[in-house]
């Protein structure tokens, strides 16, 4: 496990990151951590006391990694930009599960299923952490089926949810 002490950012205007919380991860963290990679990597630990899994750093350039804090990690540590906090982390090797629900519903709709089982592994990963991420049956049945209707529709998740946001105004 790397103990360290960071600084909570903000992106400005960063194209997709735009407006994301994150802190820096130099090089020399995260090569203590995973040696010798330059790709996105899943990490575990604590960032202050509040515990983390399966959180990806996500590569910058020159070696250095950001760890985007989500409003769940925000909310669990009460910090916004410009804040210290203690990091502790380690690689995290858990294996990952889709969402059971996700895979029973995909059944239904060959579209929906075809486009799934096309993405690469880490995005399938994403649409069923948000889905189990729920906290609610309502928000996970509601969260399955936006999936499957936006699968279906040839949707990617940034589309899924502004569809479904614009939907609702």
């Amino acid at each position: 496990m790397v103990t360290f002490t960071a600084v909570l950012q903000k992106f400005d205007k960063k194209g997709e990151k735009t407006g994301w919380t994150y802190f820096e991860v130099p090089v020399d963290i995260a090569q203590q951590i995973k040696a010798d990679t330059r790709v996105s990597f899943r990490v575990k630990g604590k960032i202050d006391d509040f515990l983390i899994k399966l959180v990806a750093l996500i590569p910058m350039g020159e070696g250095d990694f950001i760890l985007p804090i989500n409003a769940q990690i925000r909310k669990g540590i009460r910090k916004t930009e410009g804040a210290s906090v203690q990091v502790s982390l380690e690689e995290d090797k858990s294996e990952l599960t889709i969402s059971p629900e996700l895979l029973i519903c995909l059944e239904d709709d060959a579209i929906a299923s075809k486009a799934f089982h096309a993405m690469p592994k880490s995005h399938q990963f994403y649409y069923s952490k948000w889905i189990e991420s729920a906290k609610t049956i309502e928000t996970k049945t509601k969260r399955i089926a936006m999936t499957v209707q936006s699968l279906a529709m040839g949707m990617d998740y940034g589309q899924m949810l502004r569809y479904f946001r614009d939907l609702s105004k």
